[in-house]
């Protein structure tokens, strides 16, 4: 088996001509994102590295509270990101039902697949627990980050034929069910179109990683398989909980149409 090709520095400076090129591309349109590519390049340059560092460290010493505590930050910042992305103002009552609906919903699946699926011993063990994690944890933000706008919007909008729903003896759920379907629909299909051309169209992330580090393509496939299952399902449990409880935070206990506070 051939050894692992390790990039020196100068190989990682050269990988920047990518951001040169797409700095030139926008400058030449005239389109105003230098500032937006520059930050991000560099807080994503600074983030892995320490994060690189931090892993190396929690590898070595392994601790339950280690990674309790590591896996608790990725939640809050997981859940401040989906209130940081939203372009309406939300209700107290909706952000305690996303912070609810994303710990629920990732921290049980991430749990039954580390310990029914892979079977990682010991549980806490880090080189499992946070990669696979983040892999869970991230998809599940975009989805619910994606449920939330258009829950938020798809109520605003048709808040005329929820009402006329209500007047005529509807529940709030009967008056919201298409707006909370569309929205479990559109949150969860980024996550379905990116299986359909996966193994065809790409090579997934983790795969990618794992046939580069020198594990057997057919080991790599088991994992991929396994963890697109894992999050597919977390993704699924976490905006399901989300529209379940959700649509309840627009309507007061009379069953009445009301701006969240």
């Amino acid at each position: 088996m051939e050894g692992v090709i390790e990039l020196n520095i100068w190989q990682m400076a050269a990988a920047y001509i990518f951001i040169v090129i797409l700095l030139v591309i926008v400058k030449a349109r005239g389109i105003s994102r230098e500032k937006e590519i520059i930050i991000s390049s560099i807080r994503m340059t600074i983030q892995l590295v320490l994060t690189g560092y931090i892993l190396v460290y929690l590898f070595n010493n392994m601790h339950p509270l280690y990674t309790i505590l590591a896996i608790s930050i990725m939640e809050i910042f997981a859940i401040y990101n989906i209130y940081k992305r939203s372009k309406t103002k939300l209700s107290k009552s909706l952000k305690k039902i996303i912070a609810l609906s994303m710990l629920l919903g990732t921290l049980s699946s991430l749990i039954y697949f580390l310990l029914v699926v892979v079977q990682i011993s010991p549980w806490y063990n880090p080189r499992y627990f946070i990669p696979i994690a983040g892999m869970i944890i991230g998809n599940s933000m975009t989805g619910i980050s994606l449920g939330v706008t258009r829950l938020v919007d798809g109520i605003d909008t048709q808040k005329h034929l929820v009402e006329s729903a209500l007047m005529l003896g509807a529940t709030p759920k009967m008056a919201t069910k298409s707006i909370v379907d569309n929205t479990f629909d559109s949150a969860i299909l980024p996550t379905i179109n990116s299986m359909v051309g996966m193994g065809i169209v790409f090579l997934p992330g983790m795969m990618t990683g794992q046939i580069l580090s020198g594990t057997s393509p057919v080991t790599a496939i088991g994992y991929q398989i396994a963890i697109m299952l894992g999050i597919l399902g977390s993704v699924s449990l976490t905006v399901i909980l989300f529209v379940q409880l959700g649509y309840k935070t627009f309507f007061n206990e009379e069953s009445q149409l009301v701006v969240g506070e």
